[in-house]
């Protein structure tokens, strides 16, 4: 029986490409493919894949990201083979921790070995453990530092990679959801604010309203307003003032002991 397969990777020429020697392997069914790591967790969660082949480096939520929202979340884990082109010390982490990888550029030959190796586990009846998986992130964050991960937008009709701590707040109209940071401002691919938030650091980033995600160390000012209401005046060039819900006053209060 063939196995389910999910494949995620920002590069549609490494999905394709991926696509294509699984297919040559009569083993496997895609299921389904996905370019990001929000769309990941969405996938796995709706098909329960046997097995899916995961980037490590994607702009936003990235493959790791992607294995602690799961766990968090408390999702029923697949067999998860990495795609990296990360160095030695990393490899070793996977090998330790029984999970599998493929360096980039893939190898036919290689892709083969991973297949089996997922075959083997499920006839033995074993698999990855979420406590061994988040072993392995926590230990490869701690080895790269754990950098913040860049968020993709839309600018002046190019593709622009922004870090987060340089985003100031989002905001959704019509649909359309703007990113504004300190020296530009641009559209982000998302169809929803919940969609972005998932990409963003939840320490730094805050829904300080339906329409308003903002970043908290980006906050200028913090304006009382109408009726013990409050206005957030960022640090834009605009210095846009951004409204706080009333339901999100209690936690403006929290986050700077009003």
């Amino acid at each position: 029986m063939a196995l389910t397969a999910v494949i995620v990777d920002d590069e549609q020429l490494a999905r394709d490409e991926l696509a294509y020697l699984l297919k040559n392997t009569g083993e496997v069914q895609v299921v389904a493919q996905g370019k990001n790591g929000v769309e990941a967790v969405n996938l796995i969660k709706e098909h329960s894949p046997d097995l899916v082949f995961l980037d490590v480096q994607m702009p936003g939520l990235d493959g790791f990201g992607v294995i602690k929202k799961l766990i968090d979340r408390k999702v029923a884990l697949p067999n998860v083979i990495f795609a990296t082109a990360f160095d030695q010390y990393a490899v070793k982490a996977f090998e330790v921790n029984a999970v599998d990888y493929l360096l980039k550029p893939f190898d036919k030959k290689r892709v083969a070995q991973a297949i089996e190796k997922v075959r083997s586990r499920k006839k033995d009846s074993q698999s990855v453990s979420s406590e061994r998986l988040d072993t392995l992130v926590r230990l490869l964050e701690q080895q790269k530092g754990a950098p913040p991960a860049k968020v993709m937008i839309r600018a002046a009709g190019r593709m622009m990679l922004v870090d987060q701590k340089d985003i100031c707040f989002a905001s959704i109209e019509d649909g359309v959801i703007s990113v504004v940071t300190h020296t530009m401002e641009g559209q982000s691919n998302c169809r929803t604010l919940e969609e972005l938030l998932e990409s963003l650091d939840a320490n730094q980033f805050w829904r300080a309203h339906r329409g308003y995600v903002v970043n908290i160390n980006r906050i200028r000012e913090v304006v009382p307003w109408f009726k013990s209401s409050y206005q957030l005046r960022m640090d834009d060039r605009k210095q846009t003032e951004v409204p706080v819900s009333r339901a999100q006053t209690k936690r403006l209060r929290e986050l700077f002991n009003l």
